[in-house]
């Protein structure tokens, strides 16, 4: 596996906290981040746009086929 840097460790994180929650939506009508956040407040915005940018970037680097990008 390569090295990952700043930027892909961040992006991971975010990507897996999104895939668990929505994992837990999916099977337990359970929403973490609003458990935890608030729903749909300030701070859970943030959260899911975060998520979801971090989404388009992991897409970014498998369509690039780059895996050394990952270490920005």
């Amino acid at each position: 596996m390569a090295k990952l840097g700043v930027m892909g460790w961040i992006t991971m994180v975010l990507t897996v906290v999104g895939a668990l929650n929505w994992g837990l939506v999916g099977f337990f009508n359970w929403n973490l981040v609003g458990a935890i956040l608030g729903d749909m407040s300030g701070a859970s915005r943030v959260v899911y746009a975060l998520v979801g940018l971090s989404a388009l970037w992991v897409i970014y680097l498998l369509a690039k086929g780059d895996k050394s990008s990952m270490t920005m």
